[in-house]
């Protein structure tokens, strides 16, 4: 029997996604909570060696919530 996802925390939600990484449904659900695009942040760097190394530092610093 499968969980209600719709019932699901967000928190909760991703860690059944991880743990049953082969359940389309439960991926598809997780899909569907993403924020909107209007929400989203954009970042347009460019394709330079300069340009990797500050994505990069981005990345690093979502990853450790400072952003």
């Amino acid at each position: 029997m499968k969980p209600n996802f719709e019932a699901m925390t967000w928190a909760e939600l991703r860690a059944y996604v991880l743990k049953h990484r082969e359940d389309d449904e439960a991926f598809q659900a997780f899909i569907g909570r993403r924020s909107p695009d209007s929400e989203a942040t954009w970042y347009n760097f460019p394709m330079t060696e300069e340009g990797r190394q500050q994505m990069a530092e981005v990345f690093r610093r979502k990853m450790n919530g400072e952003l």
